[in-house]
């Protein structure tokens, strides 16, 4: 499975794996179907919402891998 990092949006993680809506909605993040989903990458979604995309990335790196 991919790596997930910080340039990919939400929307390619969703598409990688569904379960990680619930660490998107952890991080601040409920509008998982908007079109900034696709658009603008998880830094800059983070830098909107007031998360450390640092920290959302090893999440969801760790919640992925955890599944392998």
């Amino acid at each position: 499975m991919a790596t997930i990092n910080k340039d990919m949006s939400i929307g390619q993680v969703l598409n990688l794996d569904r379960s990680t809506a619930s660490i998107f909605i952890s991080h601040g993040m409920h509008c998982l179907g908007c079109p900034h989903a696709t658009a603008e990458s998880l830094q800059d979604a983070c830098a909107v919402h007031g998360a450390d995309v640092d920290a959302l990335v090893e999440k969801l790196n760790a919640h992925v891998e955890a599944k392998a």
